[in-house]
């Protein structure tokens, strides 16, 4: 009965308009509320600036917004939160002085006028978005009303982070953004500045990574026309798991990272420990720090990945339909591509195995790559993004 209240349409509009009555009240003072896959996931740009804040700004309350099953998570962390349209959070959010997201917010929590919103968003632009996509095969939504939700929301942020000019000038068109974009690099991407071997010894034990085993990170995006219902989405592995642990199984260990939009759960226990699921490990930046190999398809994870100099495969075994009809891409990928595009099973098996051993498919083609659009990362963004913002 008590879930039934909790969901119903009235207790939804109470919680509505007490948000819009409180968004009229006084600003509470520097305090800085974050989210992150809305309310998901203890990681990306809000995680980076939160923790150079925590170090630098101790004259700034900061405070997670989160979903009742990531409070866990936050709790063992140590990282102080609220739960998401509980009491605790209708007092604060919407009087909070600054907002720190990763992804669009609710239609219906509009941001107060006297509150900063700082939008750092989530990956550098492969795949067209925003008011770029020429039509919407997502769930729930048709093109035309997705281009107004986008614009409405963008009217919300005073600042946007762009991690390479290349995605300023993206992000600002396909968002029709008019506040200031700040021209930092990402602010995830400093932790990747560190490749401590102790650092990543840490997390190869966290992950229970026998010694002497490499580590292939897959982390492939979803597909708008592939869900169960609106904002959960089905993930099919295109690739046969048993073959190649027989094939591999000795030498690596395959660690899977699925979409967070991605709702299925995979049970991968018939492989024992040749395949790990990482879906829900808190920050992917580590998963990074510790593999050796990335395999992906059209996630933004290849940009950021670029930065450790490591080779990478693009598993695109549907191509011609993703490109052509799902979604486009801003850039040439089979040109600008930093790795091999490969399409089918056995291409894939035989690519991770050379790469594993000699490493880059092509090193002119990924320097020319990373010179583009790693250009800005050299583990300051956190802080000139927390300069622009915080200390005008």
């Amino acid at each position: 009965m008590l879930k039934k209240i909790k969901k119903s349409k009235f207790t939804k509009k109470l919680i509505t308009k007490a948000f819009r009555v409180l968004s009229r009240t006084p600003r509470k003072k520097n305090l800085v509320v974050f989210e992150s896959f809305h309310g998901k996931r203890y990681s990306d740009n809000p995680r980076a600036i939160y923790e150079y804040m925590k170090e630098n700004n101790p004259e700034y309350t900061l405070i997670w917004s989160v979903t009742k099953d990531s409070i866990p998570l936050f709790e063992e962390m140590g990282v102080p939160y609220m739960r998401r349209f509980s009491l605790k959070w209708l007092l604060n959010f919407p009087r909070a002085e600054y907002w720190v997201n990763n992804v669009r917010l609710p239609k219906w929590m509009p941001r107060p006028k006297q509150t900063t919103y700082l939008q750092t968003w989530h990956g550098t632009p492969l795949k067209k978005l925003g008011t770029d996509i020429e039509e919407v095969y997502m769930p729930g939504t048709k093109t035309n009303k997705y281009r107004k939700n986008i614009i409405a929301e963008s009217k919300n942020w005073n600042y946007l982070i762009a991690p390479n000019a290349y995605s300023g000038e993206i992000l600002a068109r396909a968002f029709h953004f008019k506040g200031k974009v700040i021209e930092s690099g990402y602010p995830r991407n400093d932790a990747l500045q560190n490749t401590d071997p102790s650092k990543i010894e840490k997390i190869r034990k966290s992950l229970n990574i026998p010694e002497g085993k490499k580590i292939v990170l897959y982390a492939p995006t979803w597909r708008d026309d592939q869900f169960f219902k609106k904002g959960k989405y089905k993930f099919e592995f295109q690739f046969d798991i048993q073959k190649l642990k027989e094939q591999y199984g000795d030498d690596f260990v395959l660690l899977a990272r699925m979409h967070y939009l991605v709702s299925e759960s995979f049970d991968f226990a018939q492989y024992g420990d040749f395949i790990k699921d990482v879906s829900n490990y808190y920050d992917i930046a580590d998963l990074y720090l510790v593999s050796d190999l990335l395999i992906t398809d059209y996630s933004s994870v290849f940009f950021d990945y670029a930065i450790l100099d490591r080779p990478i495969i693009f598993y695109m075994y549907d191509l011609e339909d993703y490109r052509d009809r799902l979604r486009g891409f801003y850039i040439d990928i089979e040109t600008d591509a930093p790795g091999l595009i490969v399409k089918e099973q056995d291409e894939l098996f035989t690519e991770i195995g050379r790469a594993l051993t000699e490493g880059h498919h092509s090193k002119e083609q990924f320097d020319r790559f990373a010179e583009r659009f790693c250009e800005w990362e050299d583990g300051k963004a956190s802080e000139r993004v927390v300069n622009e913002v915080f200390k005008k």
